[in-house]
């Protein structure tokens, strides 16, 4: 997929989890969240910029997630009481799940190509692809990118009518 499909994919795989934390009324951090799951949207799409590594090879696989979750949870633990009121623990938790989560999207959305991903690399070669639609394809790109919409507005509604409706606290 291109840039807008990814994006899409990546606030899709998101507003589960945007919510939760709305709910649980850590605002910021669901902001935080959200951020980096578009920002780090299309980083394996980074293989098209290095001349020795392979598209969809290296950076399109689990252990690039993995790899990608240690390094972000490793600054958030570091980082965590010092840039947030949360434990280095739950800062570094939270930064190793946007890591993963945004690979893992980003994975979703290229399997659905002709093109697929090799998810198991360099375990494996084993290729997957679900063969739907080409990853040029505007409409796809487009159409992913509406549902991530679709999908964090509604996140952003039912938490404001969840805050809304919830008994004051005394």
């Amino acid at each position: 997929m291109h840039k807008t499909g990814h994006v899409g994919a990546a606030l899709l795989v998101y507003s589960p989890i945007g919510l939760l934390l709305l709910i649980a009324g850590l605002n910021e951090l669901a902001v935080l969240g959200g951020v980096s799951m578009v920002a780090l949207a299309t980083l394996p799409d980074c293989d098209h910029r290095l001349p020795i590594v392979e598209h969809r090879g290296p950076t399109h696989s689990l252990t690039f997630a993995a790899a990608l979750g240690a390094v972000l949870g490793a600054v958030g633990f570091a980082l965590g009481e010092q840039l947030t009121a949360l434990s280095s623990v739950t800062m570094g938790s939270f930064a190793f799940l946007i890591g993963v989560l945004a690979v893992l999207s980003h994975l979703a959305a290229d399997s659905i190509t002709p093109m697929g991903i090799r998810p198991f690399w360099p375990i494996s070669e084993w290729h997957y692809s679900a063969n739907v639609v080409r990853a040029k394809n505007p409409i796809a790109n487009y159409l992913l990118l509406a549902v991530g919409l679709a999908a964090t507005t509604g996140v952003l509604f039912l938490a404001a009518e969840l805050a809304r409706t919830a008994p004051e606290q005394p």
